[in-house]
């Protein structure tokens, strides 16, 4: 049940667990001011304690913890509204959480929104995966899909992505495609987050320079590093995106190649967990194959230093 409270009165500490949406947020300012607010703000009361009273003696005060609705609040305080329709979730935190994710889909919770709530509830109030996942009907694989996003995202990329400086579709495409299949290292992804983020840039164009930064050269990679994110737009847009730029034959090459990288970064990062490579036959396998790959390795080292410079002169 909704009550009116003072806007004032709030507690924002999670406000950094919701991404914020400009443009949305700009919508729902022109609606507020017409329509008022049509759904009341929802959070936990919390008990707190407050300063001593004129007896020495200190008490307790409500303190109402939003959970769901800044967007409405900060609408509000820019429409200088007192008082917001606001309910309560639950009589605890973790249980104001658990209620707001159970019914994520209509509040409309992101995939980041709903990690970022789970993390709390499993670093902070201490309860495991299959706790979580009982309580909210879910699959343990679920919950750890989502714990998993928090685990490899830094602190400074998360500031990017929840205030809305890098759009999250093209962070989820960036872990997806090289952080996983590539062996990409959270430290590189930060990297290109920072170099690109708050720049008015499309998923499309985050993309593009995606691709250039992870598979491109060093040269390439610096330039966004430095900044140059218009004339790196420009010599991608130079690439033809359809594969009917290139012969069959071409592609089948291209397809090589981008094997060869993926294989080369996944053989060197697994040859590097020594306490993993520890049986005789494997030994043993590996010093032939390895004898094998060394003795065409300068040919092969040299044949692609050949194509490189072909491909640079063209």
């Amino acid at each position: 049940m909704a009550n009116e409270v003072e806007l004032a009165s709030l507690d924002l500490r999670y406000q950094g667990f919701r991404l914020q949406q400009p443009a949305l947020e700009g919508r729902l300012l022109s609606s507020m001011a017409q329509r008022g607010i049509q759904e009341p703000l929802e959070g936990v009361n919390l008990s707190a304690a407050c300063p001593s009273g004129r007896e020495g003696q200190a008490g307790l005060q409500e303190v109402k913890v939003l959970l769901n609705g800044f967007k409405r609040y900060r609408c509000a305080r820019q429409l200088r509204l007192a008082t917001v329709p606001y309910s309560s979730l639950g009589q605890d935190e973790a249980g104001a959480i658990l209620s707001l994710l159970k019914t994520s889909n209509n509040r409309a919770l992101s995939i980041l929104e709903q990690a970022a709530f789970i993390a709390e509830l499993k670093n902070v109030r201490g309860l495991n995966v299959a706790e979580i996942a009982a309580e909210l009907s879910r699959s343990k694989s679920w919950v750890t899909m989502r714990l998993g996003l928090m685990v490899q995202m830094s602190e400074p990329v998360r500031q990017k992505l929840f205030t809305g400086a890098f759009p999250v579709y093209a962070y989820m495409y960036l872990t997806n495609q090289f952080m996983r299949m590539n062996g990409v290292q959270r430290e590189q992804i930060q990297q290109f987050v920072l170099a690109v983020s708050g720049q008015g840039l499309s998923v499309r164009e985050v993309e593009q320079l995606a691709h250039g930064f992870f598979r491109g050269p060093e040269s390439f990679r610096q330039e966004i590093l430095k900044g140059n994110l218009a004339l790196s737009l420009d010599r991608m847009r130079q690439v033809p995106q359809s594969p009917d730029g290139c012969s069959e034959f071409e592609r089948v090459l291209l397809g090589d190649l981008e094997l060869t990288q993926k294989y080369m970064q996944r053989v060197m990062g697994k040859s590097q967990q020594h306490a993993k490579l520890s049986s005789r036959a494997f030994h043993a396998q590996s010093h032939l194959l390895t004898a094998g790959i060394l003795s065409r390795s300068p040919a092969f080292v040299d044949t692609l230093k050949h194509l490189h410079d072909r491909n640079g002169q063209a």
